[in-house]
């Protein structure tokens, strides 16, 4: 009898974590060219009015990256009851559009205002706070990230990004083209050109912006460690920061990490001996949002 219950509580415990299940949200509202799809995790106890986009890399899509072990936001929404949005990407090779006019602008009509659409949705669907809107992704994911800090600063509090470029670097004359400039390192400026090329996707906000921190690897040959600065560039630039870091640790979330801060907006951790892209630490970037 006492194995029996053993089992039933095995059991139960099992069926209680597999209950919930990334789901699409067929149609999410709001006009836009971007094709990009909804996907949404909401997690058996909901106990957190707070929600996390989490934006997929290249290659992947909503439903593969939230199965993959790098990426814990699942358990992340599992353990702290918060919702998480899963957009994915409608364009070739699935990389994020950060790229043309339409996604480099606030209500271009592009990926952009296509994940801004899914955030409008989420909060009203679910009653969420506003307030406490939450943006991650890596690599093409972490580039689109920015874009959305720059282009729809009103609507996110704060950004944890892993393995990108600068809002505007990957700039072209198309949807999501590849860049050998910038992904290479070589498109760098002041951080005053940096902060401009921000500033002008939605040239008429004058309002608060999300606080970032940004990751990158010291050994990512995808997208070259130059990038880090040049983002680091931007977003001191934008919040009217020294690039001088106000503090540092070294070993900080891990071996080989330094943690550095630029005043209380700007976070910046790199990761010596790291390529691309560097996993998420959730426990980091939670703490950064202010979660659970």
């Amino acid at each position: 009898m006492q194995l029996f219950n053993v089992l039933v509580r095995l059991v139960t415990a099992v069926s209680v974590v597999s209950a919930a299940a990334i789901t699409q949200v067929s149609n999410y509202g709001g006009s836009t060219t971007s094709k990009a799809q909804m996907w949404v995790y909401v997690p058996d106890t909901v106990k957190s009015d707070a929600l996390v986009v989490v934006l997929h890399s290249c290659q992947s899509t909503a439903q593969s990256y939230s199965r993959n072990s790098k990426i814990p936001w699942i358990s992340g929404s599992d353990k702290g009851g918060y919702i998480s949005v899963w957009p994915s990407s409608p364009n070739s090779g699935t990389c994020w559009d950060v790229s043309s006019k339409a996604s480099l602008s606030h209500n271009g009509g592009g990926d952009s205002n296509a994940i801004a659409n899914m955030i409008t949705y989420a909060l009203e669907k679910y009653k969420l706070n506003a307030t406490r809107v939450f943006v991650t992704g890596g690599s093409s994911g972490a580039m689109m990230s920015n874009v959305l800090a720059a282009t729809y600063p009103e609507m996110i509090s704060a950004v944890s990004l892993y393995s990108g470029v600068a809002a505007g670097c990957f700039v072209g004359g198309g949807v999501d083209q590849w860049n050998n400039a910038c992904a290479n390192g070589q498109s760098t400026g002041t951080p005053a050109k940096w902060g401009d090329t921000a500033r002008a996707m939605y040239p008429s906000y004058n309002g608060t912006r999300p606080k970032m921190q940004i990751w990158h690897g010291s050994a990512d040959t995808t997208l070259a460690p130059q990038n880090y600065q040049e983002e680091l560039k931007q977003w001191t630039n934008v919040f009217g920061v020294s690039m001088t870091a106000t503090a540092e640790k070294k070993d900080t979330p891990d071996k080989g990490y330094t943690m550095s801060d630029y005043g209380p907006m700007v976070q910046g951790i790199y990761a010596q001996g790291v390529g691309h892209s560097v996993p998420s630490h959730l426990a980091a970037s939670e703490a950064w949002f202010d979660l659970p």
